[in-house]
This record gives C-alpha cells, structure tokens and sequence, in this order.
C-alpha cells in the first residue's frame, strides 16, 4: 500500500556529497517544532525542509518531500509519533527516523525500536546532542541521546543485572575487531565514520557490522548500541 501516502518508490537522500542533511518535524506543538527548527536550522549542512502536526501529515509531507531524516514526537493526535515511525519504515524505508522523547516516555522505547526507530533524541536536551543525533542518523548511523540510554537502562529495573550478564556473555563472542565495530557504532558512527576510525573500506566495515548483529543475534544497530550499554562498554572511546 506504499501508494496509500502517494509513494511510489523508496524514498533515499539525494546522494549528492556536501548536500544539506534534510528534515522533516513532526510534533503537535507549535513552539516546540519551532524550537527545534531554530536549533537545527543553526547547523551547517542540515535543512528543515518541512512540519508537521500529526503523524498523518508527517507521512503525506515524508512522501512529498521524501526528507533524509524525520522527527517524530512520541505523543501525537491522529496517528502518533511511534504508529507514524512504522509507517516510514513501510513505506517510506530511505528515511531514518528518530524520535522526539521526553524522560516521562520512557515505556514508549521498546516500541519504537520495534518499530524501526533508529534514534531517540531529547526534545529539551544539548543542542549539540540533537544536531549530532540527525547527523548521525542521516549518516545511516544510529543514535540514543547519552541520558536517553542511562533512562532506559534504568527503566530495566530488577532486570538489570540480568541483562548486563546476558550481554557480557554476547559481547565475549565477538572478535577483538568486532568489539570495536561494535563500539563506534553505539556511538552513533555510520559504516563510513568507522571505516574512517579504522582504516577499513566501507565495504568491510558493512560485513562486520552485520557480523556483529548476527552475532550478538539483535535484528538493527539501535539494539546493538543499548546491548552494548548494558554490557558497560566504553562506548565511543575507541580509536
């Protein structure tokens, strides 16, 4: 039903180097779209190119203006931020999405992961975390705003040793070359930015990273970066 929201082929980013990251927002209040339009629209290379009040009108804007990036906040009217960024993932797959979070929505992670989320960024965080965040997911990279991923991990409760254990255990089978991929990509690099780190061709670095979601056997990169927490690694340290 990709012609549902007037698609008719899998959107992607113009693919030109040096052109500006574009964004599309999607959240219910007017001042907070607007406030991070002023926060966006300060960075070099990253473009607002639309707005939106409902996860409805994001998706009819996505597949107008097929953004490199989307932004939807969790709590929306008509169709909400986490139904909206399941949508874009069916039908609109060459748009990453993140989502506008607050602390409050922390229960809402879990789904929106599920659902093909690739970042989460705090609507009243660090300007720079939200900036490195679009470009990150613009980049193909994944991103969890640092105090996003401690509210998580938190929100394990009695579960968290557990899951730190299980995730030792995961990590242990990786190679040494693998543990590091692992840990640039929680950091938000993409398969170009490690590549860089390392010293690797793009194309390795794509065979590892896919090792390595084999390996630790979660289905995307977002998975991997809270596995990779929760496992206490030195997440962006390396290199």
């Amino acid at each position: 039903m990709r012609e549902e929201y007037g698609v008719e082929a899998e959107p992607s980013g113009d693919g030109v180097p040096g052109a500006p990251v574009r964004v599309l927002l999607a959240d219910d209040e007017r001042l907070v779209r607007e406030g991070v339009a002023a926060i966006l629209a300060s960075a070099p290379g990253i473009e607002v190119v639309g707005q939106a009040g409902d996860g409805r009108e994001a998706l009819a804007e996505g597949a107008r203006l097929r953004p490199d990036v989307a932004l939807l906040d969790v709590r929306m009217p008509v169709l909400d931020g986490l139904g909206a960024a399941e949508e874009f993932a069916r039908v609109l797959p060459g748009t990453a999405v993140g989502m506008l979070t607050t602390f409050s929505e922390g229960e809402y992670v879990e789904r929106a992961l599920a659902g093909g989320a690739a970042g989460f960024l705090l609507k009243s965080g660090d300007p720079y975390e939200l900036i490195a965040g679009v470009r990150a997911l613009a980049a193909g990279g994944a991103f969890l705003a640092p105090r996003v991923t401690r509210h998580v991990l938190d929100g394990l409760g009695g579960r968290r040793l557990e899951r730190a254990a299980g995730a030792r255990r995961a990590v242990a089978r990786l190679t040494p070359r693998e543990r590091e991929v692992l840990v640039l990509l929680a950091g938000g690099l993409s398969n170009a930015g490690i590549a860089e780190r390392l010293g690797l061709s793009e194309g390795t670095v794509k065979a590892y990273v896919s090792g390595v979601l084999d390996r630790l056997g979660v289905p995307n990169r977002v998975r991997a970066a809270v596995l990779a927490h929760e496992a206490g690694l030195p997440v962006g340290e390396e290199g």
